[in-house]
């Protein structure tokens, strides 16, 4: 665990350093810049949001299928039950 938690606290270290040194040799202003990387990271967050919303909804879909399923289930053994019952 100690190892998976060095490798990310690496990884995002690398990330950060990275990004720094890219901002200090970009040819460009810092505010075009800083308006540039703000749009990248709206873009990403609107992605993992659509995905997120997707997969919720996929989710949901799986989950009421399965609701569905057992419900069925649950009507036909409870008949199955009601008609051994009558024929006793």
């Amino acid at each position: 665990m100690k190892n998976k938690e060095n490798f990310i606290l690496g990884l995002f270290a690398g990330a950060t350093i990275g990004a720094a040194v890219g901002m200090l040799f970009s040819p460009h202003k810092g505010t075009v810049l800083r308006r540039a990387i703000r749009r990248k990271g709206e873009d990403i967050a609107d992605g993992v949001t659509e995905n997120i919303e997707e997969r919720i909804g996929q989710f949901g879909d799986t989950v009421t299928e399965k609701l569905e399923l057992l419900k069925d289930d649950l009507k036909s053994r409870f008949s199955a039950a009601c008609e051994s019952i009558n024929h006793r």
